[in-house]
């Protein structure tokens, strides 16, 4: 009779990689870090966050998933954030890393002290739990076509700062359930949240960029910050 294995975890250092999009301006710049979605990568986010109107006033930072992997129609290499194995290690794991590549880049460039993260998909929990344990002050959320995880719901200790909180009306994965869920939670906790819902389904849209850039205009008014 075969034994049941015992399972046990170890620390192991691997190698993440970013973009960064830095304007030159010649001033202190605040700095939007972004998430890619499922199967996709930093340059694929990066091309994304370009696209919002007041990106060129920001520092752009896409961070890639240190889950790697191959696309079967493609073969191309994308990454994930995580899976359901390891998971509580998993979410320790890239929260680090962020707070890593958000220190390297203020080490490298000049920011202003204004910092936003972005998600996409399931880059949403990333910047969600990025702003609750990296480390850094985060100022606002965007978050498009995904949900806040339930393990940041729970903990009462966590400040989430304003949020602009997006779907697309024909989203068959962030449906409006889920997203009327994320509402009322944000709303019980007195969070700022800009709803919205966009024609289109699972993808960036105009109507959320145009939005997305309005926000982070506001953000980056120092007046706004402490309203």
């Amino acid at each position: 009779m075969t034994s049941k294995p015992l399972i046990r975890s170890i620390a192991a250092t691997t190698h993440g990689r970013y973009l960064v999009d830095a304007p030159s301006t010649g001033r202190p710049l605040p700095l939007l870090v972004g998430f890619h979605g499922y199967a996709e990568t930093a340059e694929i986010h990066l091309d994304n966050l370009r696209r919002i109107p007041a990106s060129a006033e920001w520092l752009l930072a896409a961070v890639q998933a240190l889950h790697p992997f191959y696309a079967k129609k493609s073969g191309n290499v994308v990454a994930c954030w995580m899976t359901s194995l390891d998971r509580e290690h998993a979410m320790r794991d890239n929260s680090n890393y962020v707070g890593a590549v958000v220190s390297q880049i203020g080490a490298e460039h000049s920011r202003n002290g204004c910092l936003v993260y972005a998600g996409f998909s399931q880059g949403v929990a990333m910047a969600c739990r990025a702003a609750a344990w990296s480390g850094h002050p985060c100022h606002a959320l965007l978050l498009l076509c995904g949900n806040i995880p339930e393990e940041l719901k729970e903990d009462r200790t966590i400040r989430f700062p304003p949020i602009l909180l997006a779907r697309g009306r024909t989203d068959d994965w962030y449906t409006r359930e889920k997203m009327d869920l994320d509402l009322e939670f944000l709303n019980a906790r007195h969070v700022p949240v800009q709803p919205l819902v966009f024609e289109g389904g699972h993808a960036w849209s105009e109507e959320y960029l145009q939005a997305a850039g309005a926000f982070l205009r506001r953000i980056a008014d120092p007046g706004a910050r402490r309203e």
